[in-house]
């Protein structure tokens, strides 16, 4: 990846930041902590690694990407309509009564959302369905989907982990969003999930741990997803919770909550100036 390249994903995902801020904003309610954490992520699969096409959200053939903690919606919503999907700015109409675009994930609404999410673990599992059935109906698209690591205390994700390497789902991608907090705390406070990397490859997976932030070493992990043959693949991204934007980051009080009109200002002032100054780099 050129320097120029990796510019463009960091802008975009400055802008994917910026958009979960104007959506929570608008609903008065919503996650953006976690969203925040998972917009580097958001925008490399959107801009770089997903064979999609906005124009076709249906194409037999596309590559599919699973929201399994589908809370974070505003993340998805964001980078959608970053990527063309639908207006950026219908973003703030986020859970309003008269809107497509509600707190959760709905495949039969959004344009682009490949499967309607929001009970936690029942996410993977339906990706993991999805690649199954690829591999079954002899296609090439490959299947992603992105957990939260509060998520994987819950039972079903292990199930569709041993399903997943059962099945040698080598089309198969499973990426933990391992910011540390959920909405009670510490995630190794209220049940421990370590040491996750370990138990994922006990299940049967190749694991990746990366900075989530670094997108040299998302690029590389997807290289090895995509190279691996004969067994699903985790990558396991640390990642700030609320990330670049300062009262937010590494605050579990962000998980589930939106911004007043006051700390809205301050958040798009904080995401503007970083905005400023990637597009200065990028056309110097």
């Amino acid at each position: 990846m050129t320097e120029r390249e990796k510019l463009e994903l960091k802008i975009a995902a400055c802008k994917v930041r910026m958009g979960v801020i104007a959506s929570t904003h608008g609903a008065k309610a919503g996650h953006p902590g976690g969203s925040l954490s998972a917009a580097d992520l958001f925008a490399y699969l959107y801009f770089r690694e997903l064979n999609i096409d906005p124009g076709n959200p249906k194409w037999e053939q596309r590559d599919r990407f699973v929201l399994s903690k589908g809370h974070t919606a505003p993340g998805l919503y964001s980078v959608l309509a970053l990527r063309g999907f639908f207006p950026t700015e219908d973003l703030p109409t986020l859970r309003h009564l008269d809107s497509y675009l509600q707190g959760h994930p709905n495949m039969n609404t959004v344009p682009g959302v490949d499967m309607s999410t929001g009970s936690l673990g029942q996410g993977i599992s339906c990706a993991a369905g999805m690649a199954l059935a690829g591999k079954t109906l002899g296609k090439d698209y490959r299947v992603y989907t992105l957990l939260g690591d509060g998520e994987i205390q819950e039972g079903q994700v292990w199930e569709a982990c041993m399903f997943a390497a059962h099945y040698k789902l080598d089309n198969f991608c499973a990426i933990v969003d391992n910011n540390g907090l959920q909405i009670d705390g510490n995630v190794a406070d209220v049940m421990s999930p370590y040491p996750i990397a370990q138990k994922l490859e006990s299940f049967g997976f190749r694991v990746v741990t990366i900075d989530g932030h670094d997108f040299d070493q998302i690029e590389q992990a997807m290289d090895i997803a995509r190279a691996t043959k004969g067994q699903p693949t985790a990558i396991v991204m640390r990642t700030i919770k609320g990330k670049d934007v300062s009262f937010m980051e590494n605050d579990a009080d962000w998980h589930g909550k939106a911004p007043n009109d006051e700390q809205y200002e301050q958040a798009m002032k904080e995401l503007k100036g970083i905005l400023a100054g990637l597009e200065r780099k990028n056309n110097g």
